[in-house]
C-alpha cells in the first residue's frame, strides 16, 4: 500500500511539474498529451479561455484508415501528431508549449511530438 501511494504521489509531482512550466507562457496554447495502455490522445489547449482548441487520438474514425497501416503504437502516436498539426494549421496556430501531462519522454509520447514538429508546429 505504502509502495503504491509513493508510486502516485512521484507521478502527480511529474504531472504538475510539466503543466506547471506550461502555464506559464501566456501567448502560447499548450498541447497535452495523454496515453493510455491501448490509445493516445492530444488535445491543444487555451487556459485563459478554459477551452480546447484542437484535438486528435487513435479512436477517431477519420484517422482508422491511416492507422491500420501502422504496425506499432509508435508509429500510431506519429500520425496523431501530424493530424494535431494539420488541423492546428487550419486554426492558424503555429506555436505551442508541450505538456507530457507526467510521462517521461520517450516512446509514444516523443513520437507524437516529432510528428506535431514534422506537421509543422513549433515547441
Amino acid at each position: 500500500m505504502v509502495k503504491k501511494l509513493e508510486k502516485v504521489i512521484k507521478c502527480e509531482r511529474r504531472r504538475r511539474r510539466s503543466k506547471g512550466t506550461a502555464i506559464r507562457h501566456r501567448d502560447r496554447y499548450r498541447l497535452v498529451v495523454y496515453r493510455s495502455l491501448k490509445h493516445i490522445y492530444g488535445q491543444i489547449i487555451n487556459d485563459w479561455e478554459g477551452r480546447t482548441l484542437v484535438s486528435a487520438s487513435t479512436l477517431e474514425k477519420g484517422l482508422q484508415v491511416e492507422l491500420e497501416k501502422a504496425k506499432s503504437k509508435v508509429e500510431r502516436s506519429e500520425i496523431v501528431g501530424r493530424e494535431i498539426a494539420k488541423r492546428a494549421k487550419k486554426k492558424k496556430i503555429t506555436e505551442v508549449v508541450f505538456d507530457r501531462n507526467g510521462f517521461l519522454y520517450h516512446g509514444r509520447v516523443k513520437a507524437l511530438a516529432d510528428g506535431a514538429r514534422s506537421g509543422g508546429l513549433k515547441f
